[in-house]
């Protein structure tokens, strides 16, 4: 019933696909191009060093001497003058260790900054949400863009950081079940990659059904609730009411959402991407707001004519 109803104003929020779509093109294309701004300023000396440009040279000489078959040149002078450039190329890079920290240090910051707003974006998404569900009325984006302006500046201040730890993680314990859990095993051959993918898959949407579980109470306590983003973060992660019911569902979303994008993805060449993962946000934000309003009997509309929500059945009850 929840997954039902999440879908339904999934749908009913459409129009938000492609406002948040918008919202993130223009912010993408701003932080992309301080990324690319850092990298240049940053790497410019190693980039346009003579041993970067000598290295190259010779890799494109060896594709081209081996499309003719020119075995000699790669015999007598590839690996003689390839092993002396790279070794200026280290030597480059070795003098140069301050610049890439700082580089390093800036492309990270622009990171989290892009993740910070397009966290308002969707946020102000999150608003717009709640106002149709609680009264049914259409909000403009920009309207609760600075509406919610500080609560949701304020969240994303705590949420990113805290997130980007959970997703390092993450990435290391699928990392872990990619390469260590198969030799573990004694699995090799085909049988060994894939178990390894089959693992890092059912890992990685674990650990996001969990990191969606703890914080799903967060954002719609703060635009539904009118919690302060402390006491909101504090009651969502201690929530432990229909625990189960909740990581389940996010189980299940996780698994569609990759199974949507990758299989538009292939079907379009990539092109579907621009709505099938702005769509991905607006329905984890649904399923968010539905198990808000269910786990607190609050009564919310689906449609026109139809509200869902309010006092909790007996069957409710006994889980």
């Amino acid at each position: 019933m929840r997954f039902r109803n999440a879908i339904h104003i999934t749908m009913d929020n459409f129009s938000s696909v492609f406002k948040l779509l918008l919202y993130s093109v223009l912010t993408g294309a701003v932080f992309m191009s301080l990324g690319y701004l850092i990298l240049r300023l940053g790497l410019d000396g190693i980039i346009s060093g003579s041993p970067t440009k000598t290295v190259a040279e010779l890799i494109k000489g060896f594709f081209n001497a081996i499309v003719t078959g020119n075995s000699a040149w790669i015999q007598d002078t590839f690996q003689n003058s390839f092993a002396e450039a790279f070794g200026e190329l280290k030597e480059l890079i070795r003098n140069s260790t301050g610049a890439i920290v700082g580089t390093g240090v800036g492309v990270a910051a622009i990171y989290l900054l892009s993740r910070f707003m397009n966290g308002l974006g969707r946020f102000a998404v999150a608003g717009t949400m709640n106002d149709r569900m609680s009264t049914f009325s259409r909000t403009r984006f920009s309207g609760s863009y600075f509406k919610n302006l500080a609560k949701g500046a304020l969240y994303e201040i705590i949420y990113v950081p805290l997130i980007f730890l959970y997703d390092l993680i993450a990435v290391l314990v699928c990392w872990f079940a990619f390469f260590w859990l198969p030799a573990a095993f004694s699995i090799s051959g085909w049988v060994s990659i894939l178990c390894s993918l089959s693992l890092t898959v059912t890992a990685f949407a674990c650990l996001e059904a969990l990191k969606m579980t703890l914080v799903s109470a967060w954002i719609p306590a703060i635009v539904a609730g009118e919690k302060k983003v402390a006491r909101a973060f504090r009651e969502s992660i201690c929530a432990k009411k229909h625990f189960g019911r909740r990581f389940a569902s996010f189980l299940v979303a996780a698994y569609l959402i990759m199974v949507v994008n990758i299989l538009f993805a292939l079907c379009t060449f990539g092109s579907a991407l621009l709505v099938t993962l702005p769509l991905s946000f607006v329905f984890l934000l649904s399923l968010q707001f539905v198990q808000y309003y269910e786990d607190n009997s609050k009564k919310y509309f689906i449609s026109s004519r139809t509200i869902a929500g309010g006092e909790e059945k007996p069957d409710d009850l006994k889980e």
